[in-house]
């Protein structure tokens, strides 16, 4: 990475030097395709005499003022900019062309294949505002911001703030000046210009006011938007927000943008909220992905408030912030939308992701150590998300979800506009609940790993327990044993019906509980713990559970319980207890008649990796097979326009693997093959042009002819994932070539060609990059940002050959290069996938 880092030292020594008044940030626009110009005024108070610097990511720095003298411009290195002999009182004035970037940081600048517009948009969290203007960069140096943007007089630019005025310039130009924000970080400032296609709306707000709100999304995109579907579900977000936090919305206005080549799927700007434009539905979509942003919408809403108006002093408290906007856009999402199986889907989705990435070498506690802004771009991962998402869900628990909002509410009127760390959101708790909380954050928070519950149980000649406990257990490396409050469910086969017959909700501790409730009854079908996933932990089933589960488990009639069972089933394959064989055999078996779209999506990717990578060797190709005619098969007895159908075909065109799948792909696409309710669309059309490609079946001649039919950015990007998808060695070692040998490609082709190129059946094409991988990652750290380096190390990697070489290659660049701590996590937990594929493949053997 360049030299571009923050230690926490250096931004506590900065702090206790300086503080910030006000930025006054003034943009050119209009000076072409690389550059823009930003003029920089900041206002601060220091301690005299003192030295320090502000960060500044420039290309030229035309002219540095401070307190009227002029400082020379070697003060100034491309990243920060040095200032001495400060006054208590300063004004400092910086004078730079910054670079436009294609990489999703900083301003990005995007140009629409359709029409050739260019559409510019700002991300900056964590350390990239200094791409676009000088400043303290850490969010405890808040201060009020103040833009003046000049750009194209026929687009449209976007603020934190409602415009103040907008003046003719020179040209077609005119410039926007936005009115004052409040004090915030500068990492959720925003800036968005281009000719965006805007939808305008608005709401009263509990206080009185009327709160304006805007959709925007390229022009070319806009006949897509459902604006009034995502007013709807804003409306519904701001009421239940408003009352529940018992504070009125802080800023303004309220502005969803939906921006071209987004990296994430949205960002929390104050007031000015950037969104994946893949949220834009131009073709159609899973519901998981509907409620997703449903979800998303409301996350990022839930900020404006937790992180906004209340910001953490630093990032070690990362996890707070993200961790508190999932718990909320959950229960908000379940309570005040439709869609109101939100915590089935994050029982699907989040918690197997926080499970996932809790089992990596890489793990750290919710309250993560955070050194640098290296730490910070590595814990944007599941502990800081999904398992911090859980234990607040437990902490809620534990307190009561009334004293729960009790304690927030009063959270955000003793710190608005301020910055905190996790004991004043638990000081308001303990008030609030009467309960205290030091040896609940001591074991949840600052501990990493996730405990493993099983039942062990004795049963008579009548089959009635005679003995019930739960046990517990932790992994080696992290082996806290927590408290739990947990229900256990009994389940049994009734009128072809796997239903409830009992539940006991009790505490467990220590490695062994017993249940004396459950003493004398009888032992039912299945036992299932955690029943109503109250607890955040593993659970396993006991060995005739499991065999029910293989043969019943879609005859369960809850919902979350058969999420809980599928989560139960990939946990135990993941770790090499239940064959791999079994679980294709289960989700086969079962998955025709899920009801609930994530956990369709989130199970059937899992089938996908099995087959691939967990299965032995020797039954891979069969594995393949079977599965990919198994879901054509699906598909066709599907009822006609569900998701399930959409979603089986779906999947049937990703691990399409021999002839008879090729030409129902081939049929599908040239319309001689037709399935009931379902449309061959565009973005489906790519899909299933794909799998012709892994299969040989396509040419890049195909793929040249759907993009001249699809000359979008949706398409180019499809268009690059299928050119990586070809099958031969010639064809990975063109597209590894493409990303590393250039740094020209915008980050959505780059992430769409890394996809296309671990998309394989048969992994052999990938052993001709292995040494090609390793020689290359450091340089790759050395000269990239970190979001494309990120995406390459993890997209380059040629984790499908799950194989003993593999391990020993990775190893051995671990051995001889131990100083790049960042860039040796991410390569750890590639390792641990490929170390986590061999023990299921050598358990599926026996």
């Amino acid at each position: 990475m360049p030299g571009d880092n923050l230690t926490r030292v250096e931004a506590q020594e900065r702090r206790a030097l300086v503080s910030v008044d006000s930025y006054d940030v003034t943009l050119d626009l209009t000076t072409g395709a690389e550059v823009f110009r930003s003029t920089t005024t900041v206002r601060f108070s220091a301690t005299a005499g003192a030295s320090t610097f502000i960060d500044a990511f420039t290309r030229t720095v035309h002219s540095i003022e401070l307190n009227g003298a002029a400082v020379d411009t070697s003060a100034a290195d491309g990243v920060r900019i040095r200032l001495d002999d400060l006054a208590e009182d300063n004004v400092l004035t910086v004078v730079a062309d910054a670079e436009y970037t294609n990489s999703g940081e900083g301003l990005h600048r995007f140009v629409d294949p359709v029409d050739n517009e260019v559409y510019l948009y700002s991300q900056f969290e964590v350390p990239d505002s200094r791409r676009v203007f000088a400043v303290f960069e850490q969010p405890d140096l808040k201060a009020t911001f103040r833009f003046t943007v000049t750009a194209p007089a026929a687009w449209e630019v976007v603020s934190n703030q409602p415009v103040e005025s907008r003046t003719a310039g020179e040209g077609n130009s005119s410039t926007w000046v936005f009115k004052t924000t409040p004090r915030i970080s500068s990492y959720i400032t925003a800036i968005v210009a281009g000719p965006y296609a805007k939808v305008e709306s608005e709401l009263a707000s509990r206080d009185g006011r009327t709160i304006p709100l805007g959709i925007y999304s390229r022009k070319s995109l806009s006949q897509h938007l459902d604006a009034d579907y995502i007013f709807d579900i804003t409306r519904k977000g701001f009421a239940y927000y408003e009352e529940k936090f018992d504070y009125a919305y802080p800023f303004e206005k309220y502005d969803q943008l939906f921006v071209p080549e987004f990296n994430a799927g949205a960002m929390e700007n104050a007031g000015a909220i950037t969104f994946t434009e893949t949220y834009v539905f131009r073709s159609k979509v899973t519901d998981a992905i509907k409620e997703r942003r449903v979800v998303t919408i409301l996350h990022e809403l839930a900020h404006m408030w937790f992180g906004d108006l209340v910001t953490m002093k630093w990032w070690n408290d990362l996890w707070l912030n993200e961790s508190f906007a999932e718990w909320a856009s959950t229960i908000s999402t379940a309570n005040a939308t439709e869609w109101t199986e939100a915590w089935t889907t994050f029982q699907a989705m989040e918690k197997s992701w926080a499970y996932r990435q809790d089992q990596l070498p890489s793990t750290h506690p919710v309250v993560a150590t955070i050194n640098d802004l290296e730490d910070v771009q590595v814990n944007f991962d599941g502990i800081t998300y999904a398992k911090g998402g859980s234990v607040l869900k437990q902490l809620v628990a534990w307190v009561g979800e009334d004293a729960f909002f009790a304690g927030v509410a009063a959270y955000f009127k003793k710190h608005a506009w301020g910055n905190t760390e996790l004991k004043d959101l638990l000081a308001e708790l303990e008030i609030t609940s009467g309960r205290t909380l030091t040896e609940w954050s001591k074991l949840w928070l600052e501990t990493a790993g996730v405990n493993t519950l099983r039942p062990s149980f004795e049963t008579d000649d009548s089959g009635n327990f005679t003995s019930f406990a739960v046990l517990q257990s932790a992994a080696p490396d992290y082996p806290t044993i927590r408290p739990h409050r947990l229900a256990i469910g009994l389940y049994d086969l009734r009128g072809g019906k796997l239903v409830r017959s009992h539940r006991v909700e009790l505490d467990v501790d220590g490695e062994r509980t017993e249940v004396p409730e459950l003493v004398g009854m009888a032992r039912p079908d299945l036992v299932l713990i955690n029943d109503d996933d109250l607890a955040y932990a593993k659970i396993r089933l006991d060995d005739d559970s499991l065999s029910v589960a293989i043969e019943h488990l879609k005859e369960i009639e809850s919902p979350l319980a058969r999420a809980l069972v599928w989560g139960s089933v990939w946990d135990s394959t993941r770790d090499a207890e239940t064959a791999a064989s079994d679980y294709v055999k289960l989700v086969l078996g079962n998955i025709a008649t899920e009801t609930e779209s994530t956990t369709i999506r989130t199970t059937l990717s899992q089938l996908l990796l099995v087959a691939r990578q967990y299965v032995a060797p020797a039954d891979r190709a069969k594995t393949i097979e079977k599965v990919g005619s198994d879901l054509w098969s699906l598909a066709q007895l599907a009822k006609p326009g569900s998701d399930a159908q959409f979603q089986f075909v779906k999947f049937f065109a990703q691990i399409a693997s021999i002839g008879d799948h090729v030409s129902a792909l081939r049929g599908l696409l040239d319309g001689t093959v037709v399935l009931k309710g379902l449309t061959i669309d565009t973005d489906l059309g790519w899909e299933l042009l794909e799998g012709l490609v892994l299969n040989g079946a396509a040419t890049s001649v195909d793929i040249d002819a759907a993009l001249e039919k699809d000359n979008t950015a949706n398409g180019a990007q499809a268009a690059a994932r299928a050119r990586a998808t070809f099958a031969t060695s010639e064809a990975k070692v063109a597209a590894f070539n493409s990303l590393v040998d250039s740094d020209e490609l915008p980050n959505a082709i780059v992430r769409n060609t890394a996809l296309g190129y671990q998309h394989v059946n048969d992994p052999s094409s990938l052993e001709a990059v292995v040494d090609k991988y390793f020689a290359a990652l450091n340089d790759l750290w050395k000269s990239r940002s970190y979001h494309i380096a990120e995406t390459l190390i993890v997209g380059l990697y040629p984790a499908p050959l799950a194989s003993q070489s593999l391990v020993d290659a990775t190893k051995a660049w671990l051995a001889a290069n131990p100083d790049v701590p960042a860039l040796r996590r991410l390569v750890t937990e590639n390792l641990a996938g490929v170390e986590r594929a061999l023990a299921a493949q050598a358990a599926d053997v026996r």
